[in-house]
């Protein structure tokens, strides 16, 4: 049925979707092997470090996902709840791994290695490719036995929280609850009362309304804000005054070009690896500078690399490194790639992994003619032209807007700008000048917030606009004052007011229909009951009328169950006459299925995390 299949998209699902993603979603295997020395540790689970490192890595992965969520807007972030919630995830993992490891929870060397083995990125033309896995390991700075071992702790950590996900009791008649929690059907009959002509009646004191905000000043608090004066500068504001591009600067651009061309041309790059394996640092510096000297007196690099290379992938294709890229081998060995001339060998280069000895040809590409390329250098020099152009102009004004502390030298300036206004900007605002995130910055600093009213300096925005802000008034967050709130706490006394002498009229209608049929009621009153139509949660009501409708209990025959919801400028009478429950046994199988694993990973998750307390409360933590 439609209901159930959009249970998923509905409260269950959004409830299931958290779950899964708080505990473990910004860990990953790698950081648990850094090796954090005692002055890095941040903290200590049963003698066991998190390290600083650790928790700075997960804190930023964390950071990354909410970021895409909000535009990478940080200000919108909570930096200290971030990094609670990632500590207090991190020592959980480590207590689960500890608990893991006490149970003898673990994979053999033989099933992790069939595992990598069977990795689809580490196979090629359909088997494993020592190659790339190798690749991967420099990559991400791991030996295999750290790899394994750090894949070992992965999955025993993987297989101890599958034993309460994977395996919680859930009944029949806790399936049935879900079900009826979001396939329930109940017929809605609205009555809407408008409360304008009641306010006409309504009488408020400034007692009244002392009296309420005194009460109620929790309702009154407000977030931080400003009231600003800015200019926003864009480049199409601007006419570029010279737009003629002269043929040295087209010439002067081509050879740029032709030189970016012949810098990033593809490079075959070979190499001979000596490791400090079983050797000390001199000895492998010597052997490496033996091979070279070797090489310079006439051996060739392919016969060098078979005798002595160490990187058993590339010495026996001569030292071609077959996918090399930069990165891989850290910024020493880059940096001897790119100063290394087309056809030299280098002298022996010291990183990470030894030394190499590399030779490199430069793989030559055909590099456009002049006249090819005219028209698009023509472009590029006219629209770096306009970029200067613009960039000066803010220099300039930029300049005087700081020296003179006002913004009005702008508009002076720039006759197609002005200088304008806005009041009470919060970082919640969502004006595309002031919800960019450099602006933000600067609205809400801290010299801002010390009662720095000074113009400030240019500030670029995500779009290339160049906006410049000078706030008048900086308001704090908290309680805002009486004299402030008093019109919206006037307002509000008379909206409850007059909701309060709608709502008694009906007392007496209310009264009848727990105990009189409905079609007696709706004789008797001259209400109008329009017939609203049959909903499920989540269908569309407003959430004041859902709200009333399935809090009601279900009505005997004839009859109806009625409540109200309060709406602005609006009472509305909320009838059910009709309760409707899919029974278990309707569903299909498959649906049933869904439903069942569902509530069982929902259940799981809620035991984990209490065994998870559990282990914190009985832990040595500090």
């Amino acid at each position: 049925m439609e209901s159930f299949r959009t249970l998923i998209r509905g409260w269950f699902g959004k409830v299931l979707l958290v779950l899964f993603l708080a505990p473990f979603a910004v860990v990953g295997i790698e950081g648990y092997f850094s090796g954090g020395q005692k002055e890095d540790v941040a903290k200590t689970v049963n003698g066991q470090d998190i390290s600083k490192k650790d928790l700075e890595a997960q804190t930023k992965a964390y950071k990354d996902q909410l970021l895409q969520r909000l535009n990478g807007d940080e200000s919108l972030l909570n930096q200290s709840y971030i990094e609670n919630t990632v500590l207090d995830n991190l020592i959980a993992r480590s207590l689960l791994v500890q608990q893991a490891d006490k149970l003898g929870i673990s994979l053999s060397d033989a099933q992790i290695e069939q595992m990598i083995a069977q990795q689809p990125s580490f196979q090629e033309n359909g088997k494993f490719s020592q190659n790339l896995y190798a690749n991967y390991l420099r990559s991400v700075g791991m030996t295999n036995q750290t790899l394994i071992a750090s894949l070992r702790q992965d999955h025993a950590l993987k297989m101890l929280m599958s034993t309460f996900t994977d395996n919680a009791l859930v009944s029949k008649t806790d399936i049935q609850q879900i079900a009826n929690l979001q396939t329930e059907q109940r017929e809605l009959f609205l009555s809407s009362i408008k409360l304008d002509e009641y306010k006409t009646n309504v009488k408020v004191t400034n007692q009244e309304i002392a009296d309420y905000y005194n009460k109620h000043q929790n309702k009154f608090k407000q977030v931080a804000s400003v009231d600003v004066d800015y200019v926003v500068l864009s480049p199409a504001t601007l006419t570029q005054p010279n737009t003629a591009v002269s043929d040295e600067e087209l010439k002067q651009a081509y050879n740029q070009f032709v030189e970016k061309q012949n810098k990033d041309a593809k490079r075959d790059v070979k190499h001979i690896l000596i490791t400090l394996d079983n050797r000390t640092p001199e000895q492998a510096a010597q052997l490496a500078n033996e091979v070279y000297a070797k090489i310079q007196a006439g051996t060739s690099f392919a016969a060098a690399a078979a005798q002595y290379s160490e990187d058993p992938d590339s010495k026996a294709k001569g030292g071609l490194l077959a996918a090399y890229v930069p990165g891989a081998f850290g910024t020493e060995f880059d940096a001897a790639v790119s100063s290394t001339a087309n056809g030299q060998i280098s002298k022996p280069v010291k990183t990470q992994f030894g030394y190499h000895i590399l030779e490199v040809q430069t793989v030559a590409g055909a590099v456009p003619s002049f006249e090819a390329k005219k028209a698009e250098l023509t472009a590029e020099v006219l629209k770096n032209k306009s970029a200067n152009y613009y960039s000066d102009t803010v220099n300039t004004l930029n300049e005087q807007v700081v020296s003179g502390d006002s913004l009005d030298v702008i508009p002076e300036a720039i006759k197609t700008v002005k200088v304008e206004s806005a009041n009470g900007v919060t970082l919640g605002t969502t004006n595309p000048v002031f919800a960019d995130p450099a602006v933000k910055s600067k609205l809400f600093s801290e010299d801002v917030k010390a009662g720095n009213q000074t113009a400030s300096s240019n500030i670029q925005t995500a779009n290339g606009d160049t906006v410049w802000i000078k706030v008048r008034k900086y308001h704090a967050a908290g309680v805002q004052p009486l004299a402030q709130a008093t019109e919206r706490v006037k307002a509000q006394l008379i909206e409850q007011k007059a909701f309060d002498a709608a709502h008694a009229k009906l007392n007496a209608m209310l009264a009848d229909f727990k105990k009189l049929p409905a079609q007696e009621v709706t004789k008797k009153y001259p209400y109008n009951f329009v017939h609203a139509g049959i909903f499920t949660r989540s269908q569309g009501l407003k959430r004041q009328i859902e709200r009333a409708a399935f809090s009601q209990p279900t009505p005997k025959a004839g009859m109806w169950s009625v409540t109200t919801a309060k709406l602005p400028d609006e009472l509305v009478v909320v009838a059910v006459s009709n309760v409707k429950q899919t029974p278990i046994d309707s569903l299909s199988p498959a649906e049933v299925q869904q439903l069942t694993q569902m509530y069982q990973k929902f259940r799981g998750e809620q035991i984990l995390d209490d065994y998870s307390r559990y282990l914190k409360a009985h832990a040595k933590i500090k």
